[in-house]
């Protein structure tokens, strides 16, 4: 199973991940806001991730991470 991880402070929200994503669930975290003013990405449910990696690809502050 592949997990998702987002440095939080370097995500500056331009949800860029959010329209790559092809099972749809990167989500902005509405809930929560870093230290430069930012909601930051998120995962609604981890075990649909296939993997691919689009998010931390299109990424343009390399601040997502997959794990596989």
């Amino acid at each position: 199973m592949a997990k998702v991880l987002f440095d939080e402070e370097r995500c500056k929200g331009c949800e860029l991940c959010t329209v790559v994503c092809p099972k749809g669930i990167i989500t902005l975290n509405k809930d929560h806001i870093n230290s430069k003013g930012y909601h930051p990405a998120t995962v609604v449910d981890m075990d649909k991730c296939i993997g691919c990696a689009f998010c931390a690809r299109i990424c343009p502050d390399v601040a997502i991470t997959v794990e596989k």
